[in-house]
């Protein structure tokens, strides 16, 4: 009984996932739109911010419940590392496999160089230690703040050309909903649902993966890396696929850079005020190939003149796949 439960939560979450981050994408490029803020902003902020709630919460609660459970605070920081490598090794790789991702210019410049720079910060705050402490968590979240107000002060440079007017469809259900898509407390309110879907559907998936995988007995530290990140990196999977078919690829790409350095400065930066979070020595290969993931993106769109196609995307698959060997041989056979 207890199984088909967990199963039924999966299922549940992964449709409240699918519909939540369609109408996410919606309401999402509507605003920036509306607003004559780049798509690319709304993703590296809104949609990353939205998108990563499950990673705060998880890695948050985590921290909390170290206090009584010393074990639980091992999926706060594996949880941070395995989602930055699942965001872009599957989730990237994935949406360059169905549409081909432009890279802006601003991206290459600034966005990847400072998602660079802070997974290579993460490894020797960690190493030196053997953990993060809250003067590393301060220091994380002093380069957040600095970085959100970069992005404003860019955004409000250089704002985009206004939307042009489409033609308004045939029929009542259309043409309302049409003109509906005009008014900006539409707009948002079409987010927040979505958002809402978004995470609740994600909480109810890693809730039912989390408790299948503790019915195997699996370890907690491997449990962070894999069910949990992924678990909460759908709602940043489903929400830049469904962006990559929609041709918002700006959202697509500025989900996933955004996403990854909210895990990293704010995400394990507020962790850490909470509780140090260990990071033994087998924590710095997943810091290791965190970083390797960047340096791959960033590689990749440089070789593709800016653009990730399907072999870079092919790729990232590849590399993701790699290091679930690696995991599988490292920790599930000794066992």
């Amino acid at each position: 009984m207890e199984l088909a439960i967990e199963i039924i939560l999966i299922i549940v979450g992964f449709a409240l996932l699918v519909k939540g981050a369609d109408w996410f994408v919606e309401g999402a490029a509507g605003i920036a739109k509306k607003c004559r803020v780049s798509p690319l902003v709304i993703g590296l902020t809104v949609v990353a911010f939205g998108t990563s709630a499950p990673e705060l919460a998880t890695s948050l609660t985590s921290a909390i419940r170290a206090y009584s459970d010393p074990a639980a605070v091992a999926i706060s920081l594996t949880n941070v590392m395995g989602s930055n490598i699942t965001n872009i090794l599957l989730i990237l790789g994935l949406s360059a496999l169905i549409r081909t991702l432009p890279v802006q210019k601003v991206s290459m410049r600034l966005d990847i160089p400072v998602l660079l720079g802070v997974s290579l910060l993460l490894i020797p705050l960690g190493v030196f230690g053997k953990a993060l402490e809250w003067w590393d968590g301060l220091i994380l979240l002093a380069v957040f703040a600095g970085y959100m107000a970069l992005l404003v002060w860019n955004a409000r440079r250089d704002p985009p050309p206004p939307e042009e007017e489409g033609e308004e469809p045939k029929g009542k259900v259309g043409a309302f909903f049409y003109r509906m898509e005009k008014k900006l407390w539409f707009l948002i309110l079409l987010t927040l649902v979505g958002l809402g879907m978004v995470v609740g559907g994600s909480t109810l998936l890693v809730n039912g993966a989390t408790g299948l995988a503790g019915y195997f007995g699996v370890e907690t530290g491997i449990v962070g890396l894999t069910v949990v990140a992924i678990g909460t990196s759908l709602p940043e999977l489903v929400t830049s696929v469904i962006a990559a078919k929609k041709g918002e690829t700006d959202i697509a790409v500025g989900n996933i850079i955004g996403s990854n350095l909210f895990n990293i400065l704010l995400i394990a930066g507020v962790s850490s005020l909470v509780h140090p979070l260990p990071f033994e020595m087998n924590r710095l290969v997943d810091a290791l190939v965190a970083l390797g993931a960047v340096v791959l993106l960033y590689v990749a769109a440089f070789a593709g003149r800016r653009k990730l196609g399907k072999v870079a995307g092919l790729l990232m698959l590849l590399s993701f796949v790699g290091y679930y060997i690696y995991l599988f041989y490292v920790y599930v056979l000794p066992v």
